[in-house]
């Protein structure tokens, strides 16, 4: 017999407002302790300094992890004018200073060639490995990081409004490893005054929203009235933008004993597929599998064992 799982089997997204000077890692433990989950991840790192969304997958819900890392994200950030500092953010020492202030029209005007695909260079306090190390482990021992530019996207970028001389706000939806940190950084060398991230709160991750974040003192308050399902999020939110198949129950036994099954393209709701493109499947309103579509067969790469609903009681 193989070895039971510690643990209450839940299933299912619990989405953080993470609150500012804990990590995302000690969120997940903290997470961990309070429902005594089997399995606990989370959908992508927030810094200690950074608020808000963080995802925290749950049992059945880890197999999603990699499509919510790779969602679109949100942030609403405050930049200050002024210093540069070598982590790019509030927590770093300065680097250099500068007296000179940019004004708004100034800032409006500097943020065109950030938007859509774009070349960036990470921070040097990033989680980039460089010959199998962490770069922030290299610039903590002191020695000499360089990072290579790569490309990004960024969607959206608005100045929201100048909080005061020294600092403004600004908005950003944006792909998959964009920097914050990095883009604040860039932008003070554009405006020749030096500049780094002095607030950051992320809004959203792909799905996820700070309208279904609860914090961690009110989730321990959900855990003691025993209404953790109430505030979980279902595994398919994390999957929402993935072209869906419906099947009939032989069809997901199939499936679930990792077999493929003939399908028509018409019985896609929504987007269609491409040829050897990704796909949601469901069955009575249950995640069956992830799969691939190609040539008329779906075949399984993920395989889900939920029933009636995304959370289970021990």
């Amino acid at each position: 017999m193989g070895r039971r799982s510690k643990g209450r089997p839940i299933n299912g997204w619990l989405v953080v407002d993470k609150g500012v000077g804990i990590t995302s890692t000690q969120v997940v433990n903290r997470v961990k302790w309070l429902t005594q989950a089997q399995k606990v991840g989370h959908g992508g790192t927030l810094d200690p300094l950074a608020t808000g969304v963080l995802p925290i997958a749950m049992g059945e819900a880890t197999k999603t992890v990699a499509y919510v890392m790779d969602a679109r994200k949100g942030y609403r950030f405050t930049v200050r004018f002024g210093e540069s500092r070598d982590t790019d953010d509030a927590e770093g020492e300065v680097l250099a200073s500068s007296e000179l202030r940019p004004s708004d029209e100034a800032i409006e005007a500097a943020l065109a060639p950030f938007r859509g695909e774009i070349q960036q260079r990470p921070p040097i306090y990033a989680a980039v490995k460089i010959q199998g190390e962490r770069a922030y482990d290299l610039a903590r021992r002191g020695e000499k990081v360089e990072l290579e530019p790569r490309p990004v996207r960024i969607d959206r970028l608005d100045f929201v409004r100048r909080v005061d001389a020294d600092h403004a706000e600004f908005e950003m939806e944006c792909g998959k490893g964009t920097y914050v940190r990095a883009l604040a950084r860039d932008l003070g060398e554009v405006l020749g005054c030096h500049a780094h991230v002095s607030k950051l709160r992320r809004t959203a991750v792909g799905g996820f929203t700070l309208e279904h974040a609860v914090s961690l003192n009110a989730l321990e308050g959900v855990v003691q009235e025993d209404s953790l399902p109430q505030v979980l999020v279902s595994v398919a939110t994390a999957l929402a933008g993935i072209p869906a198949l419906a099947v009939t129950e032989p069809q997901a036994l199939r499936l679930r004993a990792g077999q493929p099954i003939r399908v028509s393209p018409g019985l896609f709701g929504g987007e269609q597929p491409s040829a050897g493109g990704t796909v949601l499947i469901t069955q009575g309103g249950d995640v069956v599998a992830i799969g691939r579509f190609d040539d008329g067969e779906v075949s399984p790469l993920r395989v889900f064992n939920l029933k009636g609903g995304h959370a289970a009681r021990a």
